[in-house]
């Protein structure tokens, strides 16, 4: 593993890894990422594992683990993807992980996918001047197509690292299968909005993360599969009956960090967008009421970023 700063920026020691991974009942799945762990050419120093709850047998299942990089936290009721990973991070934290490396418990990691994300993640700080906040895989929903709800978005200057030859491109965001953030970031920035529960947690993350920085990095060679039932891509006139749970949630936490964290023109664009994609959708009256119910309350649903405590941190 190359060296990398003990800043954002700037080389020093090799850097420890944690992978971090958040389950809820999806045992065989979970088998085969901790498997996709175990084979990585450069493994991860800790395997932080967060059982969000389940009950499909996975609790037994990790208790009978002994490996002594696993690091298992069970959770008592269900935090969603977004209480998961900020619990996931601060334990990687406080073991004294300096890169986290994240991922659902459906996503399975290429043999090199950990060592070609730092090599590249490592290459990209020192070619761009102010650094870069992340570094995510290329996501695929099989070896010959691209996972459509995992299509890290392209910067407006996404050759940049391309034309000096890097296997590279920079975005705006990244999804939390497979992505990898700094110790150093985690400090400036906090946690995940775990409030968030699911869906745009991930992405309001690496914006986050990119302020003052500018955009993260996907690095082409770090592949991963994404082992989802099909391979769409999820907006807003896809609503229905079975899905409107998730979208409610996607709702009122991208209209929230639109509004809190960027503008109010921001926010009235994207429920412009939303109102529109339903229409065209041709989505039930019952569920487009639901949904603009969700946009409202984003108005008053704006949760803060626990932050860490770097004095306590590093005891391990």
């Amino acid at each position: 593993m190359n060296p990398h700063p003990s800043s954002e920026k700037g080389p020093s020691v090799s850097q420890r890894v944690a992978a971090v991974v958040v389950t809820f009942n999806r045992l065989e799945k979970l088998k085969t990422v901790l498997s996709s762990l175990a084979a990585q050419s450069t493994p991860p120093e800790w395997v932080v594992i967060v059982d969000n709850a389940s009950d499909d047998g996975t609790a037994e299942y990790l208790a009978g683990l002994t490996e002594p990089s696993l690091d298992i936290t069970r959770l008592e009721e269900n935090t969603g993807g977004a209480g998961g990973f900020a619990t996931g991070m601060k334990r990687a934290y406080d073991l004294g992980a300096d890169l986290f490396w994240l991922m659902d418990d459906d996503c399975y990691p290429e043999p090199e996918a950990l060592e070609k994300l730092v090599d590249g993640y490592d290459q990209a700080m020192e070619a761009m001047p102010g650094g870069v906040p992340f570094a995510c895989s290329l996501v695929h929903f099989d070896h010959n197509e691209l996972a459509e709800m995992n299509i890290a978005a392209p910067d407006w200057k996404w050759a940049r690292l391309w034309v000096q030859g890097q296997r590279a491109f920079l975005v705006q965001t990244c999804s939390f299968v497979s992505a990898l953030y700094s110790r150093e970031t985690v400090e400036r920035i906090g946690l995940p909005l775990r409030e968030y529960f699911i869906w745009f947690d991930d992405a309001a993350y690496a914006r986050m993360a990119s302020v003052g920085i500018g955009p993260g990095v996907c690095i082409l060679d770090s592949k991963v599969i994404h082992d989802t039932p099909t391979n769409v891509a999820g907006d807003f006139s896809r609503v229905d009956d079975q899905n409107i749970w998730k979208f409610a949630y996607g709702a009122r936490n991208e209209a929230s960090y639109h509004l809190h964290h960027e503008s109010l023109l921001s926010y009235l664009r994207f429920v412009a967008r939303v109102e529109i994609l339903m229409h065209r959708g041709r989505v039930a009256w019952h569920l487009r009421r639901r949904i603009t119910g969700r946009l409202l309350a984003a108005i008053r649903f704006n949760p803060k970023a626990e932050q860490v405590s770097p004095a306590l941190a590093r005891t391990h």
